[in-house]
């Protein structure tokens, strides 16, 4: 029996192991996707305070409950280690870890490429790596599949790797890790097929594309396309004040169109993990083929500029009551998201 049937049969028959590199906000909810199956899990972080809180059946992620977390310590599928050398238990490795970025608004992959680095002393014939870290189309060929042949493997031979895009939206009462399409990209042909096959032992619907890039890309799309539209109804919430018109009614009024339009609302500005970080992935990307991605650019001027609109239209409001800014008290609600 080759590599590539002995890791499909141990994933069709539960007996993987599976390794979840990174245990946040993606990384837990994806543990507790296999556990939830009967995998066996070895979850790996650099954070000892998080190994310790699971060790002791405690979540700290506010949307998930400990409930899970405890039962599957207590049961002996879930076990959580800061030690990277033990990676060779693992039939897979899932990478979930962050990918900001830097004061240039250039990608930082220095928590991706130092995983690897600490992952790969360790790997072995016969494993799968998928890596779920948002980021620019060619990552996962450029940064991790050179690292992975330093070590002798070949790729969709002895080795298999995967890009399966994270879509987590945490605390969607709807929507949630199993119920969620994943998108799975492979290196070979054979790697989709074991992507296929470790995502769908838990994931209900399973997308496959034709290349890592590919799965790289769609995920920058969906982001992309929500930082343009927030940056166009910003930037018509600004129009209609100075019209005098609600641009609430105007978008409650034009969603009533069953096609072709979907809705979209002003805010003070981006917040949360993804839109104001990932598009700026692809803008640094495309500067590599000569191509200027002047809507993502723009719709992120926009967007950064809307806390400074907030402000001005905070100071005329102080102003009609005879107010100054300097010498009131603000209350922010929300502080943390934006």
């Amino acid at each position: 029996m080759n590599t590539l049937e002995k890791i499909l049969e141990k994933v069709g028959d539960g007996s993987a192991v599976i390794g979840v590199v990174g245990l946040g906000y993606v990384g837990l909810p994806l543990v507790l996707a296999y556990t939830g199956k009967k995998f066996r899990v070895l979850g790996l972080d650099i954070d000892q305070s998080k190994i310790d809180a699971i060790e002791a059946g405690e979540s700290y992620i506010e949307h998930i409950s400990s409930e899970p977390i405890a039962e599957a310590v207590k049961s002996g599928l879930l076990e959580v280690t800061t030690d990277f050398s033990r990676a060779a238990e693992a039939d897979a490795l899932i990478l979930c870890v962050p990918t900001p970025l830097d004061e240039h608004y250039e990608p930082d992959l220095s928590y991706v490429t130092s995983t690897v680095e600490s992952l790969v002393p360790h790997i072995r014939a016969g494993q799968v790596m998928s890596l779920e870290s948002t980021t620019y189309p060619g990552t996962t060929e450029e940064e991790l599949r050179p690292r992975i042949e330093s070590r002798g493997f070949t790729i969709g031979e002895d080795y298999y790797l995967l890009y399966s895009p994270e879509r987590e939206d945490p605390g969607n009462k709807h929507y949630g890790t199993t119920t969620i399409p994943k998108v799975v990209g492979g290196s070979t042909e054979a790697c989709a097929k074991v992507g296929e096959a470790l995502y769908g032992a838990v994931v209900t619907e399973v997308v496959p594309v034709r290349s890592t890039q590919v799965a790289e890309f769609t995920k920058l799309l969906e982001n992309i396309y929500r930082s343009v539209n927030i940056g166009l109804v910003n930037e018509l919430k600004i129009t209609a004040d100075g019209m005098g018109i609600d641009i609430w009614e105007v978008i409650e009024a034009a969603a009533t169109k069953p096609f072709g339009f979907n809705a979209f609302y002003p805010g003070p500005g981006l917040g949360g993990h993804c839109i104001p970080i990932d598009p700026f992935y692809l803008t640094w990307k495309a500067r590599e083929y000569g191509v200027h991605t002047r809507f993502i650019e723009l719709a992120g001027e926009i967007n950064r500029s809307m806390p400074h609109y907030v402000v001005e239209r905070t100071m005329e409001a102080l102003n009609e009551r005879s107010k100054s800014v300097k010498g009131s008290r603000v209350l922010l609600m929300g502080l943390a998201y934006k």
